[in-house]
């Protein structure tokens, strides 16, 4: 048997406080409705293991996946009935599982919807799409019989700007709201985290937050509400010093003009930190002291400059500032990127 191996030179600490708070003020900003939680991509990535039973105690009761093989995680700490697939059954080993597992589909096709029903499906949720043009039944199709049968439990269609003040966000909720009595479904959908920061008239029954649980600020009405939840951190590996001319990295794009004490640091773009943090500034801290990156963004390093921190020695570890709005606009990257791309060799 293989020993144990040593402890990471990476760490995601994840808040399990903030996350709890953030479900509760996205809850309370829904009005009457009811805050579930969009739980797929393992919780944007921070981890369905931490994150489910956190959002679950706090008083989450309708989860949502993308994929089918999401669905297994789920099922330790939820009952199936309330975790969905998005994604719809579009085959029939798709339907069986849901039929196995109890966890229920979104159906977004009536191909999906004849599946479903012959196969003695019940309990479903039904997407229309009201504008989005990814997944959903439009609404010319919602007087066919293949629609007749379902038992809908949530029927709920999607925002594609809600994170822009745009006309589409009140014509997507009109034409939501023509459709909203058409299938007899027990509870309506139509806001995201964007939407819930829209105001009331998006939350109908049931919100789907999914970013702003993470700590994600997708519009300015939620800033100062929503608290960050994941912390990277990286160990240094090395320290050493340069002299004057020394270039650093991969195609020599920094070179020394003095003499200076650089540190490498575990972590890369096979972790998430991506070359698009390159040349921005200081993109990694110690106890708010900046580190500046130095050269290229490496698969597993980076080099940072040590001058605000001599004190740090190999095995030391340093902050990856990711407050998101900031770290985005740092970055280049959205948002939603920086946290579903968070690799795996950070221990969680």
């Amino acid at each position: 048997m293989l020993p144990t191996p040593p402890p990471p030179t990476l760490r995601l600490d994840i808040d399990r406080d903030a996350l709890a708070a953030n479900w509760r003020t996205l809850n309370d900003l829904s009005g009457t409705a009811r805050a579930g939680a969009a739980v797929k991509a393992d919780c944007y990535g921070l981890g369905v293991a931490r994150c489910v039973p956190t959002l679950r105690d706090a008083g989450a009761r309708d989860f949502f996946v993308a994929h089918w093989s999401e669905v297994g995680a789920m099922l330790d700490h939820v009952p199936a009935s309330q975790v969905a697939v998005l994604h719809g059954a579009n085959s029939a080993d798709e339907v069986s599982y849901a039929l196995a597992t109890g966890a229920l589909p979104v159906i977004n096709s009536l191909h999906q919807a004849r599946l479903w029903t012959a196969a003695g499906g019940k309990a479903c949720h039904v997407m229309i799409d009201s504008g989005i043009h990814r997944l959903g039944i439009d609404p010319s199709e919602l007087d066919d019989p293949a629609l007749a049968g379902l038992d809908i439990q949530v029927l709920m269609s999607h925002l594609a700007c809600a994170d822009e003040n745009s006309a589409m966000n009140a014509a997507q909720l009109t034409v939501f709201k023509d459709m909203q009595n058409a299938l007899g479904a027990q509870s309506l959908s139509l806001a995201n985290s964007a939407g819930i920061a829209l105001g009331t008239d998006y939350a109908f029954d049931l919100t789907r937050p999914g970013l702003a649980l993470y700590g994600g600020i997708p519009r300015a009405e939620l800033a100062g509400r929503i608290r960050q939840v994941a912390f990277p951190r990286a160990a240094l590996i090395q320290v050493r010093d340069l002299k004057e001319g020394d270039t650093v990295g991969y195609n020599g794009e920094f070179t020394a003009s003095g003499p200076m004490r650089v540190g490498t640091v575990s972590l890369g773009y096979a972790d998430g930190f991506l070359r698009s943090w390159g040349g921005k500034g200081n993109a990694l801290n110690s106890e708010g002291r900046a580190l500046p990156l130095l050269g290229k963004v490496s698969m597993d390093m980076v080099v940072v400059d040590l001058a605000n921190a001599p004190d740090l020695k190999t095995g030391d570890w340093v902050d990856v500032p990711y407050d998101l709005p900031k770290a985005s606009k740092r970055s280049g990257l959205s948002q939603y990127e920086l946290l579903t791309i968070l690799g795996q060799r950070f221990a969680r």
